[in-house]
């Protein structure tokens, strides 16, 4: 039976209600965020550079929002299950401005728990510094490293062949948002390319393979490729560093780096001949390291380089008042799945490197990281050791990372040194940035060391007078 016409607009009425009801409950719901739904990809460009033994992506987004949305705080950012466990750090920039005058604004990038992405992959909200508008159009640019992503195959290789590797990725981007045209390029470190997935249109140039240029890709679009290529480079990794840092206030800030270190490429198989490795260095053991270099602050001092057996003298110190690097070479060459442990120290001066903050604290402002180069550390520690008596220490570091407070003893200490510990999981050249250490500190305690070992010398030369005083002869007995 139709419905009457005094019936129509409370019908009309109720489904208007309806609907707002189901708007609102909609904009409340923290899997919904605002402004998410109204977002697209207009272009993408994604160039993933594979010519060291770290993976290094570079994205570039052209992001617009709907123009019957509301304003947009942030963007989502997507990543697969195996990219969250090799993720070292990820940077985004906005671009301002036009032209000459463009400038590019960091932007901070934090992990999302505001919606749910398919097949496990976790997504990354960069912050804007300004919403972006209905029918407002921006440029995102950003870059993240992957570590351990390069699988060697063969897994072992003699000494006498090429390292070749997999990469696996997809050839279009992995976005909750549609995206209207996008393409990736994969550069690789030379020509040799044994093979890689084709998703047409795929085109090679050189060390260069390019997929796309695809158009109206669906949310969560993923196209699986894998790209097997020769890749000789050296796949140094520090499964452990150990960094002490010991501030005195008498002038010196002594560095100890304890290293454990690897070839984490294709495990070297056969036998190993030194006489092939020298006389055909270009051949032999291509894929193998003998040297490393070490970027260390200027003016250093007192630089040593060793293992358990000793100093090492195969080491180059250049230094000037801009930079010192330390070139130095292990006992013995390093093949895939070789490991071996070495110490660096050096000192530096203290006015480089302590300031006195506007509070009235002192803080000592140092680098985070490894200073090896192209190198990826499993597990970093570093010990700052403040001077005795200071209190209320306070790390500053522009990522997060791990940090507790310890104790450590020295000479002549008597309660000991106020110790800040921090740790971090796959570090690699983009974290080596300052950070600070805040601290209070009584001038008074300075005077400490100074008046104990005063103090022993005064009640050493007491002992002494009092023993050159004593008279302990045994004399005779006198007959009476």
């Amino acid at each position: 039976m139709a419905p009457s016409l005094h019936s129509l607009p409370t019908t009309v009425f109720l489904l208007i209600l309806a609907v707002a009801v189901a708007s609102a409950a909609a904009a409340a719901s923290p899997s919904s965020p605002p402004g998410e739904d109204g977002i697209r990809v207009v272009a993408a460009e994604k160039r993933i550079d594979l010519t060291g033994p770290i993976v290094k992506v570079f994205l570039t987004l052209k992001v617009q929002n709907a123009a019957s949305a509301s304003e947009a705080s942030y963007v989502l950012l997507a990543f697969t299950p195996t990219e969250v466990q090799h993720l070292a750090i990820v940077k985004a920039t906005r671009a301002e401005g036009k032209r000459k005058k463009k400038t590019y604004v960091p932007l901070p990038v934090e992990p999302s728990h505001l919606a749910d992405a398919p097949n496990g992959a976790s997504l990354y909200a960069i912050l804007l510094s300004t919403p972006l508008k209905p029918a407002e159009t921006t440029t995102l640019e950003l870059f993240y490293v992957l570590t351990h992503s390069l699988e060697p195959f063969p897994a072992e290789i003699t000494q006498s062949e090429s390292q070749l590797v997999y990469y696996r990725d997809s050839a279009v981007i992995l976005s909750p948002y549609h995206v209207l045209e996008q393409a990736t390029y994969i550069k690789m470190p030379s020509n040799r390319v044994e093979s890689f997935t084709r998703v047409d249109p795929t085109s090679r140039s050189g060390p260069e393979v390019k997929y796309g240029t695809y158009s109206n890709q669906l949310p969560n679009s993923y196209l699986p490729i894998l790209v097997h290529f020769e890749n000789n480079h050296p796949f140094a990794v520090v499964e452990e560093l150990v960094r002490k840092v010991e501030i005195s206030h008498w002038g010196n800030v002594q560095i100890t780096e304890q290293y454990k270190l690897r070839h984490g490429g294709a495990r070297h198989k056969g036998v190993f001949s030194r006489l092939e490795y020298q006389s055909r260095q270009s051949i032999s053991g291509a894929s193998s390291f003998k040297n490393l270099l070490a970027r260390l602050p200027p003016r250093v001092h007192s630089v040593y380089y060793r293992d358990e057996i000793g100093n090492i003298s195969s080491s180059h110190l250049r230094s000037d008042s801009y930079k010192s690097e330390l070139e130095f070479e292990p006992r013995y060459p390093l093949f895939g799945g070789w490991h071996c442990t070495f110490t660096i120290g050096y000192g530096m001066p203290l006015q480089d490197f302590l300031f006195q903050a506007d509070d009235g604290r002192r803080y000592a402002n140092l680098t985070f990281g490894c200073p090896l180069l192209d190198t990826v550390v499993d597990d970093l520690t570093i010990k700052v050791v403040l001077p005795e008596g200071s209190k209320s220490p306070e790390a500053v570091v522009p990522f997060l990372t791990e940090q507790h407070l310890e104790t450590s003893y020295s000479y002549l200490d008597v309660v000991g040194r106020t110790t800040v510990v921090i740790k971090k999981k796959n570090v690699v050249g983009e974290h080596n940035v300052p950070f600070q250490v805040y601290y209070e500190f009584n001038p008074m305690f300075m005077l400490a060391e100074p008046l104990m070992l005063i103090s022993a010398l005064l009640f050493l030369f007491v002992t002494c007078i009092a023993y050159l005083h004593m008279d302990l002869s045994i004399g005779k007995s006198q007959a009476s």
